[in-house]
């Protein structure tokens, strides 16, 4: 059997408390002389916003402002904060916050540099090249955007959540400092932190590289599990495991912290070369007409989706039991050791307080196979999966968990 696989990251990863004082110094070195900042009033107002400021005005660097960041951005307002960014002429954007605010700045840098309206550029691979240098600074510790090729956006005309893949948007530089998410709350930390165990577990559960399906011809930054993408998520899993729920209950318990930053950049790193699956594929359509945090409608989706794709993973849901710390003494079948790792997902979920029915966050019945088919149409990551999902199959998935 052989395998061909590529690896790709942010150019440059900083990653510890207090790096974010080095931001200044690193963009300054570009060269940069002029920086657009994306982030959010929530952010400003928590003194975070300062910390990162502060570094870049001692480097000499002007600075002009969109905080305008929102949970679950829009394509609208990617083109908003564009057209202010062109105007000010930046040398690089900086994305400051969750995975929302540096999404957008992603697609700043997009727009800046190759124009046209946000919605020109969704999908897979419609990047025609580099992009003005983006730098990512993680305010949560969850959607791995700091490292990875996509970017997620609601199309607010067809209430649906869509995304763009290219590696032309990974950061020039990631600077990921645990402290900078100790004004985390509670709930935020929680949906981050359960979005992080998804793309870990996503990906070590992915189609195998040897049998992804891409037409010849075809490339995409998703190829399948692989053994690196193996590694990267196997730790992710385990950090989550051991340091989430204390990240809920106490944010300022610095070695959750810190142990949470660093599961999710590895989850990320690992899903951005590997690829996401069902969950999100399920995900979009839901988040698109019912108001729920990505991380949360992830959350909610895992165990079910783990459920559908048990007798693919057998042994590999094994390991991440244990990687959460279920103890398996005494189990003699693989397929209990399995089952562990879906109840140990249920009750991480229960914990921290993510919903476990499409009910509860004001799905409606009626709505399912509409959701299921929409799931379906997105085909790069579908394929991801490692077992292949009709419109059937999705929508008996929606039903066990509405």
């Amino acid at each position: 059997m052989r395998t061909t696989w590529t690896f790709h990251s942010a150019t440059s990863l900083l990653f510890g408390r207090d790096s974010a004082l080095q931001a200044g110094e690193l963009i300054r070195a570009f060269p940069a002389r002029r920086v657009f900042v994306v982030t959010d009033r929530i952010l400003i107002e928590a003194g975070v916003y300062d910390r990162v400021r502060t570094p870049l005005a001692e480097a000499g660097i002007t600075v002009e402002l969109c905080a305008e960041g929102q949970p679950e951005p829009s394509l609208n307002l990617a083109d908003q904060c564009a057209a202010k960014a062109k105007a000010f002429g930046p040398d690089a954007v900086i994305g400051l916050g969750g995975g929302s605010n540096m999404d957008v700045a992603k697609m700043t840098g997009i727009l800046l540099t190759h124009g046209g309206k946000a919605k020109d550029h969704i999908g897979d691979g419609k990047i025609p090249g580099p992009i003005l240098p983006v730098v990512c600074i993680p305010t949560t510790a969850g959607t791995g955007s700091e490292v990875s090729a996509a970017g997620a956006f609601t199309d607010t005309d067809n209430q649906v959540k869509t995304g763009l893949l290219s590696n032309y948007l990974r950061p020039r530089l990631a600077i990921v400092d645990p402290l900078l998410t100790v004004s985390c709350p509670p709930k935020v930390t929680a949906d981050s932190g359960i979005d992080a165990l998804t793309h870990a577990i996503e990906a070590y559960t992915a189609i195998d590289n040897v049998s992804f399906p891409l037409p010849p011809g075809e490339k995409s930054c998703y190829q399948g599990r692989h053994p690196l993408g193996d590694a990267l998520a196997e730790k992710a899993i385990r950090l989550i495991g051991q340091y989430l729920r204390r990240a809920v209950k106490n944010g300022n318990d610095l070695e959750a912290r810190d142990g949470m930053a660093l599961g999710a950049t590895l989850a990320g790193l690992a899903f951005s070369n590997v690829g996401v699956a069902l969950v999100h594929a399920l995900e979009y359509p839901v988040g698109g007409i019912v108001p729920v945090s990505h991380g949360a409608g992830n959350g909610l989706l895992l165990p079910y989706v783990m459920r559908f794709n048990l007798p693919a993973r057998e042994a590999e849901f094994a390991h991440i039991a244990h990687l959460m710390g279920e103890e398996q003494f005494g189990l003699l079948s693989s397929r209990a050791r399995a089952e562990r790792a879906i109840s140990a997902v249920e009750k991480l979920r229960k914990d921290i307080g993510i919903p476990d029915r499409l009910r509860d966050i004001g799905v409606k019945e009626n709505q399912l196979r509409m959701l299921a088919e929409k799931a379906h149409a997105i085909k790069r990551i579908t394929k991801v999966n490692p077992r292949q999902a009709n419109v059937e199959d999705l929508e008996a998935i929606l039903r066990a968990a509405w």
